[in-house]
């Protein structure tokens, strides 16, 4: 099952499960589109990767 981080790994924004500004990298990295956007250049600074929107869980999920 993907890893929801909360928390944008630059600028420690919070990214709860059904937020539409996370973004992953595919080693699940997380950051806030803003920090992507402005302060990586959309490349991943762990990885190298590229970045994707993370899917949103619905807030009831159990899962």
């Amino acid at each position: 099952m993907l890893q929801l981080r909360p928390n944008c790994e630059c600028c420690n924004k919070d990214l709860p499960p059904e937020s539409a500004e996370a973004r992953i990298c595919s080693f699940e990295c997380t950051f806030c589109v803003s920090c992507v956007d402005s302060v990586l250049g959309g490349k991943c600074p762990n990885c190298g990767g590229e970045f994707v929107p993370r899917p949103r869980r619905p807030v009831n999920s159990r899962r």
